[in-house]
């Protein structure tokens, strides 16, 4: 460690206060700079260290269903089954059919990569 080197100055140097500006900085200036390469570092770090997993299937349905206000029973009236095969595709009894996806994709627009993975390789 450098002498005359602190932490406490290192922190108030490298705070988040410090280093995320309050109003957008002027193209090219000193701030502009920094935030540009901090967004690249923190880019680059995500990348490396942290994967993004695709939802589960049920997971994207409810989440699109949520995002519509739709109920059950719109749903159920989408993918054209009874409420209690809906129940079943729900609780993860039943895989979705050919048929459902292409309704899903089509009605909800969930991307058709997340609804064709099984349930149980969507989540750790």
């Amino acid at each position: 460690m450098r002498s005359g080197w602190r932490a406490s100055s290192a922190r108030r140097r490298f705070s988040p206060r410090s280093i995320i500006p309050t109003s957008r900085p002027f193209t090219g200036s000193e701030d502009a700079d920094t935030l540009e390469v901090l967004a690249v570092l923190v880019e680059a770090y995500e990348n490396e260290h942290i994967a993004i997993l695709p939802p589960d299937p049920i997971d994207a349905i409810l989440f699109s269903m949520e995002q519509r206000g739709m109920a059950r029973a719109d749903l159920q009236e989408v993918l054209g089954v009874s409420r209690g095969r809906l129940s079943e595709v729900l609780s993860g009894k039943r895989s979705l059919s050919k048929a459902m996806i292409y309704r899903l994709v089509d009605q909800l627009d969930i991307p058709a990569e997340i609804l064709i993975q099984p349930a149980s390789l969507a989540q750790p």
